[in-house]
């Protein structure tokens, strides 16, 4: 029996190699330029602000070193983890309420056009109001507790996820609904198939801009109506003995758990099921 290769079984061993060279190669490549571009811009940033202090002979606003030196200090006291935890748990409730009462909400409205024309003008009424306006009354009714800037979470999401919700359903493309029709389905399968399914990735969108809005509030609220969590840090810090290192420290740990948030969010929107639907929009 012939065991040796033939010349065709050999070109495609050796292009099946030369593939899965490329392609690691292809790979290694992204990591390296996902590492390396952010660092590009950052750098340079880190290297502008630390002159730019040692020039200035400035002894109240920190270096990127002292920054990080009041940072570890945070952890070793153990209240950095404190803090953050106090700031996610606020923005949980907050955020989850939301999303639990405006996208339910939404659909409703856009799907019946005349519970929308009532309601729209109390929504686009209370929608410009600031957060931070709300915060004399938050502290009325609730007080120095943690329900205080769960509510104003809650006020700063559930509009702009409503409005997502609401714009999803009114934008949806008719040609779904005479399809389902024409299978026959009924009201809530025709909602929980098509309806729900089509309007997701919109809905997405404007969750992932609410809770961009969210974590921007909880930082506001925790300066003023409760006395833990990144605000409370940041202010507290300014107060007591002008810790500005501490400040910068706060703002940088707001700016990359934010960062985190939305990755998260981002991912959820790259999901089979949300890109299906983005597709047939």
């Amino acid at each position: 029996m012939n065991t040796c290769p033939t010349n065709a079984s050999l070109l495609e061993h050796v292009s099946a190699g030369r593939r899965s060279r490329g392609s690691a190669w292809r790979l290694l490549r992204d990591l390296v330029a996902r590492g390396v571009l952010p660092f590009s811009v950052v750098g340079p940033l880190l290297v502008t602000w630390h002159l730019g202090v040692v020039w200035s002979g400035s002894d109240l606003f920190p270096a990127p070193l002292d920054v990080l030196r009041g940072v570890v200090e945070l952890v070793q006291k153990g209240l950095l983890l404190k803090y953050v935890v106090a700031s996610l748990f606020r923005v949980t409730w907050g955020f989850a309420l939301a999303v639990v009462v405006g996208v339910p909400f939404g659909l409703f409205l856009g799907w019946h056009a005349r519970v929308f024309e009532a309601f729209n003008p109390l929504i686009q009424l209370l929608r410009p109001i600031s957060p931070i306006a709300w915060i004399p009354i938050a502290i009325l009714w609730f007080g120095v507790s943690d329900a205080a800037p769960i509510f104003l979470i809650f006020l700063a999401s559930v509009f702009p996820i409503t409005v997502s919700a609401i714009a999803a359903v009114r934008n949806m493309q008719p040609v779904y609904l005479r399809a389902a029709r024409n299978f026959g389905l009924s009201p809530m399968q025709l909602f929980r198939r098509v309806v729900f399914p089509a309007c997701l990735p919109q809905i997405i969108t404007g969750i992932r801009i609410a809770l961009g809005i969210a974590w921007l509030v909880v930082v506001a609220a925790e300066m003023i109506a409760v006395n833990s969590g990144l605000g409370y840090l940041i202010i507290d810090a300014r107060n007591a003995g002008k810790r500005y290192d501490l400040v910068v420290g706060g703002m940088v740990l707001i700016g990359l758990i934010g960062f985190g948030l939305d990755l998260l969010v981002r991912r959820l929107e790259r999901s089979e099921r949300i890109g299906w639907a983005r597709a047939n929009r």
